[in-house]
């Protein structure tokens, strides 16, 4: 039997006593109706999305997002074609870079809740990679492959077209693999943003771990069927760190106006949340065992081409932003990438949001966006 936790045990306590008072076929009854008037929640949740009309246009289907650089399944955006003024946004490129895990367009998952077409409305010149998913090109690729070769690639030729270093922007994952490129290459990078990235995969306790070793046996088998690592086991890796909270989504949208902004926004993300990526054999290896199991990054074990990524060896200016209701990321984890760089060189930022929320919520200008591009602009945002 599970223990109990202690901070639960006087509810419990209570819980029980009032329990005591009723029958037990009359719990029993009772439990049962709860649970089918959830399930049936759930249940219509799930269809109105199905059936819901709102539909993303294709990458580049609409027309208003170049691609500026292309090699295998990489593409780089060029969101500086929105910025209201050409040649002020002309010098200040800077480079966004996503998850390998997930599509790049949670930085632009419509023209309400973008943070590269706010970037673009401040008169900059964003360039989002979208790593896209792998083909024969990537087929063996591991992260040294995705950042020593790709990412600082994209570096150089940006930094070439700005005519000097560039700010960099990374999110989740894709700070990890903006933070390795910049240690790669510190020539290119002016500045360098951290967005929920992780770094210590214990600092929050064991839970990430233990759920990454007790799928870790059954990797190899996986992946000796399997060309890449399926979307549908990083799926349910994800959903096993917040087992109720899918049931509790699709119960709310169930109550939506289907033509409202909110139900819109949430179709949005949730085709998102469902159009991930595939791992490479060598990406899943380094990032589920290396990382979540045997936390390689904190312990100083991480290499990338044979180079040691050490965050006290970053030489430019960063700006840490910790949520503080991560689920994914937990602020641990990034509270302890922030605290391993120069002191002379960080700044942190915690807004009181959630890992996805502090990029796509109500409240993500306000939160995020607009201190991220205050900083870059040269402005210290307040913690």
């Amino acid at each position: 039997m599970l223990p109990w936790k202690p901070e639960l045990k006087e509810q419990a306590e209570n819980l029980l006593r009032e329990i005591e008072a009723f029958h037990p076929d009359d719990i029993a009854q009772a439990l049962d109706r709860v649970a089918f008037d959830r399930h049936a929640g759930f249940h219509d949740g799930v269809r109105s999305y199905q059936r819901h009309p709102y539909r993303r246009p294709r990458d580049g289907a609409d027309g208003d997002i170049p691609v500026i650089w292309e090699d295998g399944s990489t593409r780089v955006y060029d969101y500086g074609a929105l910025s209201p003024d050409d040649d002020q946004a002309a010098g200040k490129y800077v480079l966004l870079v996503p998850s390998l895990v997930n599509r790049g367009y949670i930085l632009d998952l419509n023209e309400k809740r973008s943070f590269a077409r706010y970037l673009a409305k401040c008169g900059y010149r964003p360039l989002l990679v979208e790593w896209g998913y792998p083909g024969l090109d990537e087929a063996n690729f591991g992260l040294d492959d995705y950042i020593a070769a790709r990412l600082v690639t994209i570096l150089q030729d940006v930094a070439d077209m700005n005519g000097g270093p560039v700010p960099v922007v990374g999110y989740c994952m894709g700070g990890v693999l903006a933070l390795a490129a910049t240690l790669l290459d510190p020539a290119q990078v002016s500045k360098l943003v951290l967005l929920a990235t992780p770094w210590d995969f214990m600092a929050a306790g064991p839970t990430q771990s233990r759920i990454a070793a007790a799928f870790a046996p059954s990797l190899p088998h996986m992946l000796a069927i399997h060309d890449t690592l399926p979307v549908d086991v990083l799926q349910s890796l994800f959903a096993s760190l917040d087992p109720f909270m899918i049931g509790e989504k699709f119960r709310r949208f169930g109550q939506m106006a289907t033509d409202s902004a909110r139900a819109h926004d949430f179709v949005a993300l949730e085709d998102w949340l469902n159009d991930g990526v595939p791992l490479t054999r060598r990406v899943s290896v380094d990032c589920l065992i290396g990382w979540y199991v045997e936390n390689k990054p904190a312990k100083g074990e991480w290499q990338i081409d044979g180079i040691d990524i050490n965050p006290a060896d970053l030489s430019c200016p960063v700006l840490a932003v910790i949520p503080e209701n991560d689920r994914i990321v937990p602020p641990e984890s990034a509270q302890a990438l922030f605290d391993a760089f120069p002191e002379d060189l960080r700044t942190e930022l915690h807004p009181s949001s959630g890992h996805i929320g502090m990029m796509v919520g109500s409240r993500a200008e306000e939160s995020t966006w607009d201190p991220v591009a205050k900083w870059l602009a040269g402005d210290r945002p307040a913690p």
